[in-house]
């Protein structure tokens, strides 16, 4: 049931004194985890708190890739590509928590454009073609992933592109390259930017 199907309560919650609003609206911002992260990022930390943010996550980005390149072997089969894959959305995971808390953009395409490179770069037998498609699953999220990395990019003003523009075309030239060739062209995605 919405507040706004609501509309006597909403009346009488805004009419409530404001003290005993304030403790309601405590008492739901602590019932909600990433609500709580967020204020906490938006009204306590500043400029150096992001930079801090960004280092962490790489470091943690970084040595999941670490424990993934010892863990699985780079053979196109279907079981190290399920493997790779749910490493990888894991990886996505704590980016998304990352921009849905700080709302920055540039770390945010900067962690995803990591790790897809990072998978071409010590994974690249698992993007191979394969007979029977067991790692289509695989390059179909990839394919997935570069899309939205592509969308976000084009977002960016031409001065910021620059940056992420020779890494984008790195994984853009290995996706064709690639058994995700054929996905590539389906989603309609450019060689280069």
């Amino acid at each position: 049931m919405s507040l706004h199907q609501q509309p006597e309560l909403k009346k009488a919650i805004l009419g409530l004194p404001q003290q005993e609003k304030d403790k309601l609206l405590v008492r739901l911002i602590s019932k909600d985890g990433m609500l709580m992260k967020q204020l906490h990022f938006q009204l306590l930390e500043n400029e150096s708190d992001l930079e801090e943010r960004i280092e962490a996550v790489h470091q943690l980005l970084v040595r999941l890739v670490g424990q993934i390149e010892g863990h699985i072997p780079n053979e196109n089969h279907r079981g190290y590509a399920d493997e790779l894959m749910k490493a990888l959305k894991y990886g996505s995971g704590i980016v998304n928590e990352h921009f849905a808390i700080t709302k920055d953009k540039m770390s945010e395409i900067q962690f995803r454009l990591f790790l897809v490179s990072q998978s071409f770069a010590h994974f690249d037998r698992l993007f191979e073609p394969h007979l029977y498609g067991r790692n289509d699953r695989l390059l179909k999220y990839q394919t997935g992933r570069i899309k939205y990395i592509l969308g976000k990019y084009e977002k960016l003003h031409e001065d910021l592109q620059f940056e992420f523009r020779e890494k984008l075309n790195e994984a853009l030239a290995f996706a064709y390259q690639s058994g995700m060739k054929p996905h590539m062209k389906v989603v309609g995605l450019p060689k280069e930017v």
